[in-house]
């Protein structure tokens, strides 16, 4: 599978838990979604990012990825110690200048 390096970037730095590492892939204005609410800028969703990697602990295997221009979305198997471990979840990325412009999650 041919992932942009941006995208494996983020996979192989939340599969490490390093929320700083998966925060500075995104632009600096960058926005994720996260259970419906959204986090603006790499501050914010670092945040999110070090709270989810310590209530859950979850890996992410990629399964398939379309891309359509700057659209994207990966679809992944994610494990750890949420209910319903594992699920595929899609992950839809607007990419802009190599970095991750916008991320939401959903099932």
């Amino acid at each position: 599978m041919n992932l942009p390096t941006v995208v494996t970037d983020f996979i192989n730095a939340q599969n490490n838990f390093d929320s700083e590492a998966s925060a500075n892939c995104f632009s600096e204005t960058g926005i994720m979604l996260e259970e419906g609410k959204p986090y603006t800028g790499r501050a914010a969703i670092q945040g999110v990012l070090k709270e989810t990697n310590e209530k859950y602990q979850s890996v992410m295997k990629p399964l398939k990825y379309i891309e359509d221009g700057t659209s994207s979305v990966l679809s992944a198997e994610v494990s750890g110690t949420f209910p319903g471990s594992p699920a595929v979840l899609q992950f839809h990325f607007t990419l802009k200048n190599n970095l991750i412009d916008y991320l939401k999650v959903n099932g």
